[in-house]
């Protein structure tokens, strides 16, 4: 017995030392040393030992049994350290190149311009709200005096999605929903996404719109066109020039349209301005009294206006865009000049 035991400390340690892989030296392990190995068979067959030699044959298996894992042991952390080091090998960084530039990303103009409009409303006072872009019929349209035999809705082409359930065709129906919540004083501002079926190069069948609200006891006309020109040279400049025109919305009455001078050839008349040298820009008026009664104010002790831009507009004026669908279309070049 003790000559098969020395034969098997001797088998073991050579075949230990041939194996070049962590998974050969644990099956070494395993064939000397698991519970059905060579070693493990050997002490089962303890019993033929005689009795004198039972003791120094259980301590030269421990002896055996050590020696072999000490040496399993020491190829594993041999194993382990050459993986690290073929490892640290492999993703070794040559400092010497060059880096990688990190590409950034650009906040798209139409958000750039929609912050920036909602800053300067909020220096005046003005809280930022929101509404559904899936919009009932009477808030659209009928609480804003336009009811279903209006000819005014031919002004905007809308998409139903039942018939009395629409996408949003501008965000003045978020102005009704806050004054059927609130008493005056209110001074709202309410940004979006409104939708109209309509597309070519100035045109897109989903665009962004901001809207405002005011409405207090004596506000004016005066003071329509005193915010609005104070907005605009905060927007286009301090030296740019504005003019009001007479226009009409069913909402507001007296309604007035705003021009600026053409920020494109300032005024001298190109394609762009028609010719013309002026640009629109919004529209505008004070709150019908009609629009009142709807949400339960008196229009004998409370005034306002309101007022409306398409933000796509202002940041194709601003920037010097042509065409509104680079807005849409994700191209990076075109983004990363913004």
């Amino acid at each position: 017995m003790s000559g098969e035991l020395q034969q098997l400390e001797k088998d073991a340690l050579a075949e230990l030392a041939a194996v070049t892989t962590e998974e050969q030296i644990l099956a070494v392990r395993t064939k000397y040393l698991g519970r059905k190995g060579l070693l493990t068979g050997l002490l089962r067959n303890i019993a033929q030992v005689p009795d004198a030699e039972k003791p120094l044959f259980g301590k030269r298996c421990n002896e055996v049994k050590n020696s072999v894992n000490c040496k399993i042991e020491d190829a594993l952390k041999v194993q382990l350290t050459r993986k690290r080091e073929d490892l640290l090998l492999k993703e070794k960084i040559d400092v010497t190149l060059p880096g990688r530039v990190v590409k950034c990303g650009r906040i798209h103009p139409v958000i750039q311009v929609r912050r920036e409009i909602c800053a300067i409303f909020a220096s005046f006072g003005f809280s930022i709200v929101e509404g559904p872009e899936v919009e009932l019929d009477y808030y659209n349209f009928e609480a804003l005096n336009i009811p279903k035999d209006h000819p005014a809705r031919d002004m905007q082409d809308t998409f139903y999605i039942e018939e009395n359930i629409v996408l949003r065709t501008h965000t003045s129906p978020v102005q009704v929903r806050i004054m059927e919540k609130m008493k005056p004083p209110v001074r709202i501002l309410s940004p979006g996404r409104v939708y109209r079926p309509d597309s070519d190069v100035s045109h897109t069948p989903m665009f962004h719109q901001i809207e405002g609200l005011l409405v207090e006891k004596g506000v004016s006309f005066a003071d329509l066109k005193g915010m609005l020109t104070a907005f605009l040279k905060k927007v286009f400049g301090r030296e740019t020039t504005l003019r009001f025109r007479p226009s009409f919305f069913p909402f507001t009455e007296p309604s007035a349209e705003v021009d600026i001078r053409c920020v494109m050839c300032n005024g001298r008349g190109c394609r762009v301005c028609g010719q013309s040298g002026w640009l629109e820009i919004l529209g505008s008026g004070m709150v019908d009294p009609a629009v009142f009664q709807n949400v339960g104010y008196d229009p004998e002790e409370y005034t306002g206006f309101a007022f409306g831009l398409g933000l796509e507009r202002i940041a194709m004026l601003k920037y010097g865009i042509s065409d509104i669908r680079l807005f849409f279309e994700n191209d990076i070049r075109f983004l990363r000049q913004f």
